[in-house]
């Protein structure tokens, strides 16, 4: 019985392992967002980009201004005077103030909140779509994506990043163009590297706003494991003593 009761296990082992490899090799590779959720100047400088790019058209309807102030060593001020273009109060959650039929209309549907973004897609795939977007003239918004094909959104960045165009790969009659790799046309207001900071501070912000509670743990956890290292040492103390008498 208790072989059965193994090999069942394993085989069922094995197909999880199985199924989580078959996952991860889906899809074409991304690059890595390299997100740190310790560094507050980043978090910060991914809120101003997020509150002055993307939240005319992007809700969070999952974070207050309040708890962002709180975890992003933000006072009040700074907040309500610099991050706050929704008309929002501090203790209100982030809403766009877009007006659902002009929604509809620019976009042929709401734009989606991102609250959840990284959660649902990861960070290195949001880094990636925020550095894919290209010059696309048969496309009804002028842009289009590699990681995202036919996105309703046009580039909220280009402005930033500069314009980018497709080099496509050589294809057979009748087969349908692929993007082979995206070259910069114009530059933007930023360099390249620096470009590639800011899409990676906001990724980074979007991770936070994905889990709030996240910086929680992070600051927390160095004291649980002092208290873990603190206990294990006084357990082993209590144990020499309670059997240095034992032979």
């Amino acid at each position: 019985m208790t072989k059965r009761y193994i090999s069942i296990f394993a085989l069922a082992f094995g197909l999880l392992f199985g199924a989580t490899s078959v996952m991860a090799q889906e899809g074409p590779e991304l690059p890595s967002a390299g997100t740190n959720l310790r560094d507050q100047a980043s978090l910060q400088r991914g809120a101003h980009l997020f509150f002055n790019y993307c939240v005319g058209c992007h809700s969070l309807k999952y974070l207050r201004y309040e708890r962002m102030a709180d975890d992003l060593g933000l006072t009040q001020e700074d907040v309500m005077n610099n991050l706050n273009f929704t008309g929002g109060k501090f203790g209100d959650t982030v809403i766009s103030h877009m007006p659902p039929d002009d929604a509809q209309k620019f976009f042929g549907k709401a734009p989606p909140d991102l609250s959840l973004e990284v959660s649902a897609k990861g960070p290195d795939w949001v880094f990636a779509y925020l550095n894919s977007f290209y010059l696309d003239p048969k496309s009804p918004i002028g842009w289009n994506n590699t990681v995202l094909p036919n996105a309703a959104m046009p580039f909220p960045l280009w402005e930033l990043q500069g314009e980018q165009v497709p080099v496509m790969k050589p294809a057979k009659p009748g087969d349908d163009p692929e993007v082979e790799k995206l070259t910069l046309l114009h530059q933007g207001k930023l360099t390249p590297e620096q470009y590639q900071q800011a899409a990676r501070d906001i990724t980074n912000f979007l991770e936070y706003v994905s889990e709030p509670a996240a910086l929680q743990r992070h600051r927390y956890g160095i004291w649980v494991v002092l208290f873990l290292l603190g206990f294990t040492f006084l357990a082993y103390l209590l144990k020499k003593e309670y059997w240095k008498d034992v032979h």
